[in-house]
This record gives C-alpha cells, sequence and structure tokens, in this order.
C-alpha cells in the first residue's frame, strides 16, 4: 500500500484549530461535575484483570462519557472519513489516513477527589503516528498543545524543556503510580530508574508530561500498562518542547507499534538523558547493579551476623 502523503502545513493548522475545538466542548462537559457529589458525577467502576494492580479497577463517571460523546460528534461531523479511538465508546474506521485518539479525562482518581492533576487528552494521528496534541486542564485553564514540528505552546506561549540535567542521577522521575508497573521484569526496571534519580514523585498522571514539556524540574517520566489513548496525545507535546518519548526499546510510539510497545512509555527532557534511562530498561536483569539501599540492608545484615558469631565465640573461650 502507497503511504499518504503528509498533511501540508495548511491541513496541520486546519486540524490543529479542529483539536483545540474538541478541547473547548470537552471542557464545557466537564466542568459542571468538577467537586461534585459522587451522585452527581455518576461514578461507575471498570474491571480489567489483565491490567496492572492500579488498573485492574478504574472509576469513569457522566463527565468522561459527556466530553468523548461530545468530541466523537463533533468529529463525526466535521471529518466523517476520520477514525476515533476512544477511551469510552471505543473505536471506529482505525485504519483510516487520520485517527482521532481520545481520552476525555486522564486521571479520573484524581478528578473525582477534587485533585485537579488530570486532563483531557486529544490527538490526531496520521497513517498511525501521531501528529497533533493537547493536553487540557480545564480547571487550571492550562492547555499544552503540541503539532509535529512545530514548538509546543501552553497557552499559546511556547515552552521548553529543562535544560539543567542531563543525568539521572540529577533528574526528577514522575510516574502516577509504582503500582502500575507488573511485578518481575517491569517492577525491577522501574526500581532501577528510581534508585537512579535524584527522587521519584507520584501521583500527576498526564500533567506529568507537560511539566517535562514546560521544564518546571521534572526531567523524566516512565510509565508502563498505558492504553493508546494515555499517552498519543503527549508524544507531539513532549517532542515539541524539545523533549523525547519513545517505547522502553527506543522504537516510536505509534498506533502501529503499541502491541509491541506493551503501553511502556518513558519521556525525557533530552536525548542524553534518553539514552541512560534506555541502557536500564533494556539491560538484562543478571547485569543490574544491586540497588544502594539493598546492598546497605546487605551489610548490615554481615555486620550483625559477625558481631552475633563473634560474641558467641567470645562467651564460649570464657568458659575454659
Amino acid at each position: 500500500m502507497v503511504a499518504s502523503p503528509k498533511p501540508s502545513a495548511a491541513q496541520l493548522s486546519e486540524l490543529t484549530t479542529f483539536a483545540n475545538e474538541l478541547a473547548d466542548i470537552a471542557r464545557q462537559a466537564i466542568l459542571p461535575y468538577w467537586r461534585q457529589s459522587e451522585a452527581t458525577q455518576k461514578i461507575e467502576h471498570k474491571f480489567d484483570a489483565d491490567r496492572s494492580a492500579c488498573q485492574v479497577e478504574s472509576p469513569v463517571t457522566a463527565a468522561d462519557r459527556a466530553a468523548e460523546k461530545d468530541m466523537r460528534a463533533l468529529i463525526e461531523e466535521r471529518y466523517p472519513s476520520h477514525g476515533i479511538f476512544g477511551e469510552e465508546f471505543g473505536t471506529v474506521r482505525t485504519d483510516a489516513e487520520y485517527l482521532w485518539v481520545l481520552d476525555p479525562i486522564d486521571g479520573t482518581k484524581s478528578f473525582i477527589t477534587g485533585k485537579p492533576l488530570f486532563g483531557t487528552l486529544i490527538a490526531c494521528l496520521h497513517e498511525g503516528v501521531p501528529i497533533i496534541g493537547i493536553m487540557d486542564q480545564c480547571v487550571l485553564k492550562e492547555r499544552w498543545v503540541g503539532v509535529k514540528g512545530q514548538q509546543t505552546t501552553l497557552n499559546g506561549t511556547p515552552v521548553k524543556t529543562a535544560t539543567n540535567s542531563s543525568e539521572l542521577s540529577t533528574s526528577m522521575l514522575m510516574a502516577t503510580t509504582p503500582d502500575m508497573f507488573a511485578p518481575g521484569f517491569e517492577a525491577d526496571r522501574f526500581k532501577q530508574i528510581a534508585n537512579a534519580c535524584r527522587h521519584p514523585n507520584y501521583g500527576t498522571d498526564c500533567y506529568a508530561y507537560a511539566l517535562v514539556a514546560s521544564g518546571f524540574g521534572a526531567h523524566i517520566v516512565v510509565e508502563a500498562d498505558l492504553g493508546l489513548y494515555d499517552y498519543c496525545a503527549l508524544v507531539p507535546v513532549v517532542e515539541g518542547a524539545g523533549g523525547i518519548m519513545t517505547d522502553w526499546t527506543g522504537d516510536p510510539l505509534t498506533l502501529q507499534n503499541h502491541e509491541k510497545s506493551k503501553g511502556r512509555v518513558v519521556a525525557c527532557a533530552n536525548t542524553k538523558l534518553h539514552k541512560e534511562a534506555l541502557q536500564i530498561l533494556n539491560k538484562p536483569t543478571s547485569l543490574l547493579p544491586c540497588p544502594v539501599k539493598m546492598t546497605q540492608q546487605v551489610l548490615s545484615l554481615q555486620t550483625i551476623s559477625a558481631l552475633g558469631a563473634g560474641i558467641i565465640i567470645g562467651m564460649l573461650l570464657s568458659k575454659k
């Protein structure tokens, strides 16, 4: 199959304007439910036994459903040939040249507890590759817009990733929760990354990537078990700010690569940081260094054992 030509500057501009329209109507649908009662939000719970510990049960609200429903309706009206991949209402025409990937509220647990660290994620993919991404925080009235080949903006002002760290040892790490990493390979790799960084921070969902893109002191995000709708919009946002965002093997995050990537994502402020992170994420378990904290615990146990043996020997000698 012959690939379709890349969208022109005029097409990108038109689609970016439309993506902002989608974000506007999502805001209108979400805000009436903000910090309202559980009955008003109409919270339901989805269960998926195949997901990580933090994803087995996930809430969904009337705000999620209303925002996605309104965005899908506008897409169908304006671009009926485009595909849609949404978290709440499934997929249509995923083989279309243009595909809109929607997460009406990324961070629903934050939303239902009144914490303004959730976001609406809107991505436009061309032939499976993210070319436009929006992360909209409707309560704080913050909107990050990333367009392939252009500078990322926050409320219209260009932003850039931080330049004060190019090593993990001086970097601030972000992740939604350590429970999102499956026991074994994923948990081991995240533990190594966390030990290598200055300090890990949790609980920010998609907002973490926006913080990295803005250079607000966050340098790296490492996550796993993400859906396509959890990360597609964030790729143009991070990369348009000078960062790099791939799967754990360094491959691009695309529709075609999603199954291979297994929802494992790493976003970094710069390529040097990204290279160091990949060395840990891809290194065989047998070659991973023993964490400093664990080493200290082992040494402490050895010291205690040696002291205990010394005391016993001393007691035996004193009886002679």
